[in-house]
């Protein structure tokens, strides 16, 4: 990977819909080359895909909710099958396994506080959970999908 690849990602994280030519401009090529990279990007997995991002107000979702769990069971028999359940709930958007007091965070986006608890009740329906907690996000001061590329070593 090198400057070029960099702007290219770049830009396709401000907006992965912008113009191969635009994307190309802005990192000094042409178009031919700059496809032949993005593709580059694409077959080493470094994009994994293009997606839209849509505005959680106008799809009536605009309640965000961060979910710690802790429980006693750290098997992965038990792990995998509540991984599996918790993929399922569409609300859930993104999930991750955590070191210390929590072992999993979940950020969950619904229309409002009745749709939560529907949520709520999935959870803990899905597996043995020692404790659940739930807050509610009072409003977004940053939200960004972008990746900071600077750490990339070139």
């Amino acid at each position: 990977m090198d400057r070029i690849d960099l702007k290219i990602l770049g830009s396709l994280q401000e907006d992965a819909m912008m113009p191969l030519v635009a994307v190309a401009e802005k990192a000094g090529l042409s178009s031919s080359p700059c496809w032949r990279r993005i593709q580059a990007l694409i077959e080493k997995k470094i994009i994994r895909r293009r997606v839209a991002l849509l505005d959680p107000n106008l799809v009536n979702v605009p309640v965000t909710v961060f979910v710690t769990l802790k429980t006693s069971r750290h098997d992965t028999k038990w792990m995998t099958s509540f991984a599996r359940e918790i993929a399922k709930i569409p609300e859930v958007t993104e999930f991750y396994r955590m070191s210390g007091e929590v072992d999993y965070l979940l950020r969950i986006v619904v229309p409002d506080v009745a749709a939560y608890d529907r949520v709520y009740k999935r959870l803990i329906s899905a597996a043995e959970l020692f404790d659940v907690s739930s807050s509610f996000a009072m409003e977004t001061i940053k939200y960004s999908t972008a990746l900071p590329l600077n750490y990339v070593e070139i």
